[in-house]
């Protein structure tokens, strides 16, 4: 039988783009407890958009039975999540960062790739997104009203044996998380996450991206780097866990 929309609970990742976000919506999104795999562009800031989330949901695809989660992310500081305001029994909160250059040096190509003239295939504008974002998500942590689970982002690529078993353990699910998954509907479709055709692969890819073809102003760089030093710091220091490199 379904999940009735009131006793589900939600999973919000708290990201950047070109994070490894769309590779973690679909390994969470494959597994049978949770619905959901890409970016809704939604706010969370009252009950009512808890029943938005799910109509968006319910228009590409259709819960699974005897699931527990419905899940979202959120990549821009346009789309806000207060999870105090929003009145759920229970939510799961992860939060993830990605170093600043490969990170920088990603989004450039990605919106570069695009027909149109695209904002951020500026390597500055793309430097000003991430410094903004992580200092947002940094902003998050001082205040937030519920524990939520820290990780850098890398580890879903060169060690996801490390990261998938706490990420299981902290949702609270009821088989392993793995390393394989299902493509869905909207899966490599604009506005909806990544776009390339790794994403249809439907297992982890660690072959690393080159991205040397794209140069990052030196001041931009180091104000990102600093950004994302400072904000960690802060992530980490006031996270309930926490899965590092190091």
């Amino acid at each position: 039988m379904n999940a009735l929309p009131e006793q589900l609970s939600r999973i919000f990742l708290l990201s950047h783009m070109r994070a490894f976000t769309s590779l973690a919506g679909h390994i969470l999104g494959s597994h049978p407890q949770v619905n959901g795999y890409y970016e809704m562009h939604l706010s969370y800031e009252a009950p009512s958009a808890l029943d938005r989330q799910l109509e968006v949901f319910l228009e590409g695809d259709a819960l699974k039975e005897n699931s527990r989660y419905l899940f979202d992310k959120l990549l821009h500081n346009d789309y806000v999540l207060k999870p105090e305001r929003l009145g759920l029994a229970e939510m799961r909160i992860l939060v993830s960062l990605l170093e600043p250059e490969r990170a920088i040096k990603s989004i450039v190509d990605l919106f570069t790739r695009k027909e149109s003239k695209e904002l951020y295939a500026s390597p500055l504008e793309a430097a000003n997104y991430y410094v903004a974002r992580v200092q947002a998500l940094a902003d998050f942590s001082r205040t937030a009203a519920r524990p939520y689970f820290y990780f850098d982002a890398e580890l879903l690529q060169q060690a996801p044996e490390r990261l998938l078993p706490k990420l299981s353990d902290w949702l609270e699910l009821d088989s392993p998380l793995s390393e394989r998954y299902q493509i869905f509907s909207h899966t490599g479709k604009p506005r909806k996450g990544d776009s390339s055709e790794r994403i249809h692969s439907g297992k982890i890819d660690r072959t690393p991206s080159d991205y040397s073809h794209v140069a990052i102003p030196e001041d931009a760089l180091r104000r990102a780097r600093e950004a994302y030093r400072e904000c960690r710091r802060a992530i980490i220091g006031n996270a309930a866990d926490s899965l590092c490199l190091e």
